[in-house]
């Protein structure tokens, strides 16, 4: 196959066994790669039985895969697929690595991972030199230390393991900090530091099977392409896009952590008690001058290069370093928490990082703590003395270390927003969960919907396959080029979006190229992303074990968000239930939903999703709808 190695590594960390599994051309066409592969390949094996599956679980199967673009398409990510810990369904997680393209030139699309090893260890891959290895020594470190010391002992055996072919490039190396160890569920699986596949919790479900660490390093070819010279000149049409970006280029996201609150009103501020701030702290000129000591950080192949490195030079939080930090990470730990200064965002930043959590969520949760402690909902005998006002950056930072941890409370946020916010609510003897602001169990992404100005729309989190992604959100297809499908092909061709504002025509045209296919957008939409996105729609619906979504309730918005805006220039503009209502109506009628969200049968037999008719029948009865 054109732009496939055509087999995948299958791992099996109970038995040590070590084995290669075909991947059909049959297979490709339906599901492409990355994300799409992912939700397939766990369907296949645990669809029958999901709802029982515990995401913590030996059973759980965790998927690190290449897409069809892998290697060819500017830039680089890598897929990490499983059921995830928060919300129970499947999150396609993709995270800047070059382990993606390592895997390829070793000759396998991806990477299964299965079994929960007996004591730490780590995989090793070189080409077809692949070992399980003992990590009770780098057990508890913390990501740079990881980071240093294990890449010292395998770049000693890739040393070993070339010979005579001279020194390698560094190997790529995915891992998880002490968040991951202790099964904390919103940990993420690290890379660089900084870069992180944060949602999903797939970070717990690493360390629930015992493995701090994968590193791989292939030296073989990249497969062979259908048309080189069409590929080519498509591989320069996306570069000239990159750099036209030059403020994109320049800046990155961290311009949006004051354009976001200040022009659109859509940033999280407080807990989302408000969506909009004019403070000038965090502006970009401030990080680039007082924190960035490299402007153009990039992965393999990255026109873009728009991540930034920051580093605190001088006082209290001195050493802290981190990426930009990127537009995410400076709303949810800073704004979101009362916080403008960019040494504090990058201080919490390099945290998040070092502990190896998802950034994301764990500001979520910490906005939610604080928010409780405002209203007095938490006290400092709760917090074990803490004063978690907005803005107290040391008494977040200490909370941080509660929750990696477990300690205090810490253990019960480790469970994530909405998994504290129901325990509380029956601790407290009030209804806590109107201020948790997720979806599906994941914390909502930087971007509010109520000032209708950000990319996001209404609708964008309430259907969603992925919960609270914001990288995946719910669109109308007719009206939006693809709508959701359209981000479940940047996963499943395992392509970073910033490189991909080329038009969707384009990036059909450049899968072609590599494959050889006949794809079109029409084909991609309402046949391959369509059977993605209802086969992950039936996972996530049928949950399990310990939390599950009836869509009557749960395709919603959270409460905060129907809540007008507070302040700012669209101070009392909002969205309303019966808008929310009407929309999810024509959404359920555009993608193959009944009435109730659930995928119609006629529609996942149309698809050729295997027991999708069953599995509605499962979902059915648990909602007493048969």
């Amino acid at each position: 196959m054109y732009g496939y190695a055509g087999k995948l590594l299958d791992v099996n960390l109970s038995t040590e066994e070590i084995k290669t599994n075909p991947l059909t051309e049959e297979i490709t066409k339906k599901w492409f790669g990355g994300r799409g592969l992912g939700v397939y390949l766990l369907w296949k094996e645990l669809g029958d039985k999901w709802e029982k599956v515990n995401p913590l679980g030996e059973e759980n199967l965790l998927l690190i895969l290449t897409g069809p673009l892998t290697g060819y398409y500017p830039g680089m990510k890598t897929a990490v697929v499983s059921k995830s810990p928060e919300s129970n369904g499947v999150v396609g997680s993709v995270l800047s690595s070059e382990a993606g393209i390592e895997l390829k030139s070793a000759g396998y699309d991806g990477l299964i991972i299965r079994g929960k090893a007996e004591s730490p260890k780590y995989i090793l891959i070189h080409n077809e030199h692949v070992e399980i290895r003992d990590a009770t020594k780098y057990w508890g470190l913390r990501g740079i230390e990881t980071t240093k010391e294990l890449m010292k002992e395998a770049y000693d055996e890739l040393l070993k393991l070339e010979k005579v072919n001279g020194k390698p490039k560094e190997p790529a190396i995915l891992y998880i900090g002490p968040a991951g160890e202790r099964k904390i569920r919103f940990a993420s699986i690290m890379t660089k530091w900084a870069h992180a596949a944060g949602y999903g919790g797939y970070g717990a479900v690493m360390g629930s099977k015992n493995l701090k660490a994968v590193v791989v390093k292939g030296t073989g070819p990249l497969p062979p392409v259908a048309n080189v010279e069409l590929l080519k000149k498509m591989i320069k049409q996306v570069y000239k896009t990159a750099y036209d970006s030059t403020t994109f280029r320049l800046w990155g996201t961290v311009a949006g952590a004051y354009n976001t609150a200040a022009m659109t009103s859509s940033e999280p501020v407080r807990n989302w008690q408000e969506e909009w701030h004019n403070n000038e702290e965090v502006t970009v000129s401030r990080f680039e001058s007082r924190v960035w000591i490299k402007r153009f950080w990039g992965d393999y192949g990255c026109p873009m290069t728009c991540m930034k490195v920051s580093y605190i030079r001088y006082g209290p939080y001195k050493g802290a370093v981190t990426d930009g930090p990127d537009y995410e990470l400076i709303a949810y730990l800073g704004p979101n928490l009362g916080i403008f200064k960019p040494e504090d965002s990058v201080y919490l930043s390099w945290l998040a990082d070092e502990y190896g959590f998802d950034g994301i969520n764990l500001g979520n949760v910490l906005g939610y703590a604080a928010e409780l402690y405002q209203r007095g909902f938490l006290t400092k005998d709760d917090l074990n003395g803490l004063e978690l006002n907005w803005g107290n950056t040391d008494a977040f930072a200490k909370l941080i270390e509660m929750i990696a941890k477990k300690e205090g409370i810490g253990k019960l946020l480790a469970e994530g927003t909405y998994r504290a916010a129901l325990k509380l609510s029956e601790q407290k003897s009030a209804d806590l969960l109107k201020y948790a602001v997720h979806s599906k169990g994941i914390g909502i992404g930087a971007h509010g919907v109520r000032s209708k100005k950000d990319y996001t729309g209404p609708l964008s989190y309430v259907t969603s396959v992925q919960g609270g992604d914001h990288t995946s959100i719910a669109r109308p297809i007719a009206t939006s080029e693809g709508g959701e499908t359209r981000f479940i092909f940047y996963d499943s061709a395992v392509i970073c979006f910033f490189i991909a504002w080329v038009g969707f025509d384009t990036l059909i045209n450049f899968t072609n190229a590599v494959t050889g296919w006949d794809l079109t957008k029409e084909k991609w939409i309402n046949d391959i992303g369509m059977r993605i996105l209802h086969t992950q729609r039936l996972e996530l619906l049928l949950g399990g074990p310990d939390v599950f979504w009836d869509p009557r309730i749960s395709d919603d918005n959270p409460p905060r968000f129907y809540e007008p805006l507070p302040s700012g220039p669209f101070e009392g503009t909002g969205i309303t239930k019966k808008e929310i209502d009407e929309m999810k109506k024509s959404y359920y009628q555009e993608v193959g939903y009944d009435e109730n969200g659930i995928p119609l049968p006629q529609k996942v037999e149309e698809l050729g999703i295997p027991n999708g008719v069953a599995a509605i029948t499962r979902i059915k009865q648990r909602l007493n709808l048969l």
